[in-house]
């Protein structure tokens, strides 16, 4: 059975004419009318693969290639160059062990926060065991670490836990007393913020007495009972009075009485005689020396007697940069670069007093007036120079002229005025205790000029300079002597001392070389070059009452102490 319907010739044209065009279509504007590509007469297909290989016996259509291919010989049709990969995969790639791990280690998201929140949080999961978790995934748990810390601590960080009041009090009834600040050790002593607990001592005797329960069991119970000793604070180093001394002798005495403070006199008579009164040769202080050294330590050691190191002053915590004895020598002043300045007693070897205002100290120097040897001046880093009054250990006097750190310090004048040189390659001339300039010397083509040392005629200053020559100047006019110039030695870089003999007849300088070499004072020429240490002789000294002997000190360790041409001995800084 078939269904039917039948229209009437106006009709069949409606429908006609809907079937062709039924959104009016062929009535727009060309401009308006959609493209539509009219089939062409014949047909023609594109080959979008052509076959590129001529040669290729097989015309391949299809290329089959691995994964670690790079290089395809064959032109292939789109629809084959993305079809998945096919067959079994490799059991032995990496890649495919871990498919729901984007990184080796796990699962890595991509998170920012502040420094403070993440050390906040590092410290919560190391110190309570538990912070909270940063990643950004909804299942993930919100507490990493022990969730039963964190209810208990009701969530918080480190940063935001408070003891509460009864807390802080049983914890305070807990600590034992902080001490005496003038005990040092012993019972009483004091160990502020580091006191024990109490309950800490007794957990520890409770431990002691269980492991020595086996072996006590027959000792008398009185010394069960016996009180825990309260424990030592660990002293800081470099504190005040940490100061100590040790002595290297076998008595302090002679059969006499006599410390080593006496001079020798059997052993070197001419130590009564005055310093300079005998000519002088080209090596050919009283009767010991001191000596500081990088490693802190400061040696006190006897020349005439056995050559021997005396006592040893321990103190301060940093190099040492300067020593100067007082005129009789039973006191010395040291400053290091550890910001302090000690007053030490040669004999007893006891540091008598310090001083420091938080700068570097890069020379000190007593008063030599013998009215004055509770005066001692000091040039430090923060360009200033400062006088101190040990008796009151206050500072009476500030000059405060330099631009740079202040090297060396030398009394002129009948010790009325001090010449000071500093790091801004200038020479200035004070009066003492008054803090105005009254001579500045300053050329462009100066140089820097880190040691000093005053001729023993006291009429001239020889400054040793930086560009390898010892440069001399007036003590009454400040005038530079331009006849005498010392050079031929290499110091650049280096702080080496000038010295002169006793009797002012030869100036001396070590070098960078390790040599020491001597000029004649009055024609400037060199007399001598003596090859002395391996490394700079940075400081060297005449001895004062015995003639053409000199005591040099270098950065290789050693002092040694030359007779003639000859090491006599030689002395280890340890």
């Amino acid at each position: 059975m078939s269904l039917g319907l039948n229209y009437s010739s106006d009709e069949e044209e409606i429908l006609n004419a809907v079937s062709k065009d039924a959104f009016g279509l062929s009535s727009l504007h060309a401009a308006k009318r959609p493209r539509v590509e009219e089939p062409a007469a014949k047909a023609t297909s594109t080959d979008a693969a052509p076959h590129v290989l001529s040669e290729d016996p097989l015309n391949l259509k299809t290329l089959v290639t691995r994964p670690t291919d790079t290089q395809m010989n064959v032109n292939i049709p789109y629809e084959e160059m993305i079809l998945p990969l096919q067959g079994p995969e490799n059991p032995f790639a990496d890649r495919n062990r871990f498919l729901n791990q984007n990184a080796l280690a796990g699962h890595v998201e991509e998170q920012s926060m502040t420094d403070h929140a993440f050390r906040s949080q590092h410290l919560t999961h190391s110190i309570l065991g538990y912070s909270a978790n940063p990643s950004l995934d909804p299942n993930a748990p919100a507490v990493l670490g022990s969730l039963e810390a964190a209810q208990a601590n009701n969530f918080a960080t480190l940063d935001t836990l408070r003891a509460t009041r009864s807390q802080k009090k049983e914890l305070k009834r807990k600590r034992k007393a902080k001490g005496d600040l003038e005990i040092v050790d012993g019972d009483g002593a004091y160990v502020g913020p580091w006191a024990g607990s109490k309950d800490e001592d007794n957990q520890q005797e409770f431990l002691a007495g269980v492991e020595a329960g086996d072996e006590d069991e027959d000792e008398d119970e009185d010394e069960e009972d016996m009180p825990a000793t309260l424990r030592k604070a660990k002293p800081k180093r470099g504190a005040s009075g940490q100061e100590t001394t040790t002595f290297h002798g076998k008595s302090m005495t002679d059969y006499q009485g006599r410390t080593y403070m006496s001079p020798p006199v059997s052993e070197a008579p001419h130590l009564l005689h005055e310093a300079g009164s005998q000519e002088c040769f080209i090596p050919k202080t009283g009767h010991m020396f001191i000596s500081g050294s990088m490693d802190t330590k400061i040696k006190l050691w006897d020349i005439y007697t056995h050559g021997n190191c005396l006592r040893t002053f321990h103190g301060h915590t940093k190099a040492v940069k300067d020593i100067c004895f007082s005129n009789d020598g039973r006191q010395f002043l040291s400053c290091a670069y550890d910001r302090t300045m000690k007053l030490w007693d040669t004999e007893t070897g006891q540091c008598l007093k310090r001083f420091g205002n938080g700068k570097i100290p890069y020379v000190v120097r007593f008063h030599p007036d013998d009215d004055k040897q509770n005066i001692f001046l000091a040039g430090m880093s923060d360009k200033k120079i400062i006088q101190y009054d040990m008796n009151s250990g206050e500072i009476t006097q500030e000059y405060d002229q330099h631009l740079g750190p202040v090297n060396t310090i030398t009394f002129v004048d009948e010790n009325r005025r001090f010449v000071t040189t500093s790091d801004d390659k200038t020479i200035r001339a004070w009066d003492f205790d008054i803090p105005v300039v009254i001579k500045y010397i300053a050329e462009p083509h100066m140089h820097s000029m880190p040691a000093v040392t005053l001729h023993p005629s006291n009429k001239y200053f020889a400054a040793q300079s930086l560009d390898n020559q010892i440069l001399v100047y007036s003590t009454d006019n400040f005038r530079q002597n331009r006849k005498k110039r010392f050079a031929g030695h290499s110091v650049a870089g280096y702080a080496c001392q000038v010295g002169f003999s006793p009797d002012g007849k030869w100036i001396s300088s070590g070098d960078g070389e390790g040599n020491v070499v001597f000029w004649d004072w009055k024609t400037g020429r060199i007399k001598s070059r003596m090859k002395a240490h391996s490394k700079v002789v940075i400081a060297h000294e005449w001895l004062p009452h015995e003639t053409s002997k000199v005591i040099t000190a270098s950065w290789d360790g050693l002092i040694k102490l030359w007779v003639g041409l000859a090491c006599h001995w030689g002395f280890i800084l340890v």
